[in-house]
């Protein structure tokens, strides 16, 4: 059941799995949303540009109604004449086609938003299979689809034919004015029928959206395992993780413990800690070199007799050293007094191992800050 429940698409969609959706270019559309924005758009044009619209077409039937006696002798009068006022048309309709280009452009913002996918547009093969055509044919998606049509043309026919036999009677009045009345009222009835008809759709394009929205996060529904898989690959498999942090760490180890040798003095707890320093008059202060607790502080001990580095047991300045320290950092201002006798001893023991004499005392009660003890126990 586990297995089951593991494979069945219940939880949301990721947000790299929407992003890589949208990189595809499968996005939430509604197409009804942008059918019903182009036409209030341009029945809105209509309304506002009824009067002008209404004078230019009058002017454009007279003109073309017009026929002088000449231009029955001219065979290129009638291209002419036709080329001439499909300019003018076209310059009338252009504030209105503009408006439809705008609408289509902020269309899509509304959902989903602009989006250019190479993706989308190249071939895919597995369309051309007839069985998943089928499939396809009678899937839930193409039910809903085929019954949101249905219900589509009924309603806006429905819509429309009232509309029409409603304003019948103002369509004859039409008849029996000027045409410089008549054009203009006819493109208001137009625009105010065509609003209401568009009225429809409004209703159709808010039950659209909702519905596009719903089905677009089904499909992109995962599994738990392919939200496994996908912390996977974005996060990496931790079992690889962990063996490159144990690489890093074994590098990281074996060229620290290369310092060792380079060191001047270790320092131990006597087996619990060892910190390694070097200092060379070119730093300002002398620097940890190599620390490490239990097997490496053995490890670096062991390193430590074999290349002759001196090794003194002073388990509070170790402890403090390891703790307040990191790899490549300066001592603390607050144990420089303790590090200055322990090098003093280190350079009076190398001359008194070359030159003979007395050998130097062991420094002991090394002068340690009460604050650093102090957080060093409590830590």
């Amino acid at each position: 059941m586990a297995e089951e429940s593991d494979l069945e698409k219940t939880e949301p969609a990721s947000p790299r799995r929407l992003e890589k959706a949208r990189e595809e270019g499968n996005v939430a559309r509604s197409r009804e949303l942008v059918t019903f924005v182009l036409l209030a758009t341009a029945v809105a044009g209509l309304w506002a540009m009824a009067g002008p619209l209404g004078s230019h077409f009058r002017a454009s039937l007279g003109h073309g109604l017009r026929f002088e006696r000449a231009a029955a002798f001219d065979t290129s009068f009638m291209l002419t004449q036709a080329g001439l006022l499909t300019m003018q048309a076209l310059v009338a309709m252009a504030p209105l086609m503009g408006m439809l280009v705008l609408a289509a452009l902020v269309a899509p913002l509304m959902l989903g938003g602009w989006l250019f996918s190479t993706q989308a547009i190249g071939p895919k093969f597995d369309k051309l299979d007839p069985i998943a055509g089928i499939k396809r044919l009678f899937s839930t998606q193409s039910l809903a689809e085929l019954f949101k049509a249905l219900a589509k043309s009924l309603l806006i026919g429905g819509v429309a034919w009232v509309v029409i036999m409603d304003g019948m009677d103002e369509v004859n009045a039409l008849m029996a004015q000027s045409e410089r009345a008549a054009l203009p009222q006819m493109i208001l009835l137009v625009a105010r029928n065509c609003a209401l008809i568009t009225s429809a759709l409004l209703l159709i394009a808010l039950v659209d959206v909702p519905w596009q929205l719903w089905s677009y996060y089904r499909k992109l529904r995962m599994s738990r395992e392919d939200l496994r898989q996908e912390h996977k690959e974005s996060e990496g498999d931790p079992h690889i993780k962990a063996q490159i942090r144990r690489q890093q760490q074994q590098m990281a180890r074996r060229r620290m413990m290369s310092e060792v040798p380079k060191a001047d003095i270790v320092v131990t707890n006597p087996t619990h800690f060892a910190v390694a320093l070097k200092y060379v008059d070119s730093m300002r202060a002398p620097r940890v070199v190599a620390k490490g607790t239990d097997a490496v502080a053995e490890r670096i001990r062991e390193i430590a007799k074999e290349n002759k580095v001196a090794i003194l047991e002073a388990p509070p300045l170790t402890r403090s050293l390891y703790k307040y320290t990191r790899l490549g950092d300066e001592i603390p201002a607050g144990l420089y007094t303790a590090v200055a006798e322990v090098l003093a001893w280190v350079y009076q023991l190398k001359r008194w191992q070359t030159e003979g004499g007395e050998a130097p005392r062991t420094p002991g009660d090394l002068p340690i800050p009460q604050d650093l003890e102090y957080n060093l126990q409590s830590a």
